[in-house]
């Protein structure tokens, strides 16, 4: 384990904190395909290469994540550059929470 680790929440840490945090979004980047095999509740599907396309307000908090949180943090930064908040979950592939 890397001492990076102490810094940062896990998974089920920031799907924690997006469950409790007023009027958040969580968003799902991964493939229509991936997001039907299970996504957290409540998650909304926006694949990552639709994400231009797609309606967010600034002011808005969003909660994004992904398989392994490559595509996250793309489009975590790719919100930030819009003025939007934006939190990168990281990735879902070793989370054992409740899933839809």
């Amino acid at each position: 384990m890397s001492i990076f680790h102490l810094f940062k929440n896990t998974f089920a840490e920031e799907a924690e904190r997006a469950a409790s945090t007023p009027g958040a979004r969580v968003v799902d980047v991964r493939t229509p395909e991936e997001y039907a095999a299970g996504h957290l509740p409540n998650a909304e599907n926006i694949p990552l290469d639709a994400l231009a396309g797609a309606k967010f307000s600034a002011g808005e908090t969003l909660f994004v994540y992904c398989h392994s949180g490559a595509r996250s943090a793309r489009a975590a930064a790719f919100f930030k550059g819009k003025g939007i908040d934006a939190v990168n979950m990281g990735g879902i592939a070793g989370y054992r929470g409740k899933l839809e």
